[in-house]
């Protein structure tokens, strides 16, 4: 399965990339297990999306939860916390 993922703000510039599309062998993965992939990578991939590290995550621009399922050719974007004043 592929997913769509998409990277802004701090992420997009410490990680390199603002998108690209990760091909997945799990079937319906969750996103916790989206990023546990990611952090396999190691660096600054497993510093920036460590556990405790301030980002949401979004599928198909709905704000989700580790625990949602992904389906093939989902959107997910990772991006930090937005604050206004």
């Amino acid at each position: 399965m592929n997913i769509r993922l998409l990277y802004f703000a701090r992420l997009r510039e410490v990680l390199g990339l603002d998108r690209e599309v990760l091909s997945l062998a799990q079937a319906e993965p969750s996103l916790a297990d989206l990023l546990a992939e990611l952090r396999r990578r190691g660096g600054v991939w497993s510093e920036e999306l460590a556990e405790g590290r301030a980002f949401r995550m979004a599928v198909n621009q709905d704000i989700a939860g580790p625990e949602a399922r992904l389906r093939d050719q989902d959107e997910v974007a990772i991006f930090p916390p937005v604050t206004g004043g």
